[in-house]
């Protein structure tokens, strides 16, 4: 009989491309993932994987039983689904991704709500961009993610996915406490034609998101430095470096040297949960939606969002 763990195993060498990143997507060693695919074969007694290059390749036989194995792992997730809503508790393992500020703002006290109220679930987050989570949610590699798009840039969904809104969250302008525009209580993208500004790497969702919103203000941005985290982004402005756009979600105490001026037309960004629509009936799903917008709603109803500005600093 063919062991599910190692059809799993062949599954995400399939979905990877590569045995070194099928164990990272499992969270194994490269060495376990060849030992699983060597007893598969063995099983099976055929060839699954052969030299390609530096990387392997699937066989016929290998993509044949790799495609077998996805719609098998898919009906054993439905089963296990089906299961968890007839019991009617959150129990087992939920593996969770979110992007850095989510994890980082979000995260921490919906974690800690979800395990006293569901001792028996354990949850495991992994910080990963948006993009990495939709495909990990498609690919089956995590069970609900956090991701994001902008109010004027949507993120694609692939069919088959289900979502919840969670929050919304506001952006400002950051910039060198010395800019001329420091003292506003309110600014406009345009305002910063001439600025060089600091993004996200290139690629990102946010970096192409702040591409597209200054270019179509007629801004050409010039882009001076690129930091996927915020607190260096905020160190390059605090050291006269450039401008950049700062959400607030998980931002932290503002640094000596830098000023936030929220944006006249309000810039947000859209948070939300997804999952496979097929494991919608899960209560660990459920539990840890509702987790993550009570959260959302906690933060949202903060009386004072600017609290985490530094005396001097411009606020709204």
């Amino acid at each position: 009989m063919l062991n599910l763990d190692r059809l799993r195993t062949l599954s995400a060498v399939a979905r990877h491309g590569s045995v070194s990143a099928a164990a990272d997507g499992l969270h194994v060693t490269t060495s376990a993932v060849s030992q699983q695919i060597a007893k598969l074969e063995r099983e099976t007694g055929q060839q699954l994987l052969a030299k390609n290059g530096r990387g392997v390749r699937l066989t016929d036989a290998g993509r044949l039983l790799a495609d077998h194995a996805a719609r098998i792992l898919s009906q054993v997730e439905l089963a296990e689904a089906e299961l968890e809503a007839r019991r009617g508790q959150a129990v087992g393992e939920l593996r969770l991704g979110a992007f850095p500020t989510a994890a980082r703002g979000l995260f921490p006290s919906a974690l800690v709500r979800l395990g006293r109220a569901h001792p028996q679930l354990r949850s495991r987050l992994t910080e990963m961009e948006p993009d990495e989570s939709v495909r990990g949610v498609v690919r089956g590699d995590i069970d609900l993610a956090v991701v994001l798009d902008w109010y004027n840039r949507p993120l694609s969904l692939p069919d088959g996915l289900a979502k919840a809104p969670l929050l919304d969250d506001p952006a400002d302008v950051a910039m060198p406490s010395n800019h001329a525009l420091a003292g506003r209580r309110t600014v406009e993208l345009e305002d910063f034609s001439d600025d060089a500004w600091i993004s996200w790497p290139q690629g990102e969702f946010c970096h192409d998101w702040l591409m597209f919103t200054l270019r179509s203000k007629g801004i050409e941005p010039r882009i001076a430095h690129m930091a996927e985290e915020h607190h260096t982004q905020l160190a390059l402005i605090a050291a006269g470096l450039g401008v950049a756009v700062a959400p607030r979600l998980g931002r932290g105490p503002v640094p000596e040297g830098v000023s936030v001026v929220p944006v006249g037309h309000a810039m947000r960004r859209h948070v939300y949960a997804i999952w496979r629509a097929d494991a919608d009936r899960r209560p660990s799903i459920r539990a840890a939606v509702n987790a993550l917008q009570t959260a959302g709603q906690e933060l949202e109803g903060a009386a004072d969002p600017s609290s985490t500005l530094r005396p001097g600093s411009a606020t709204g």
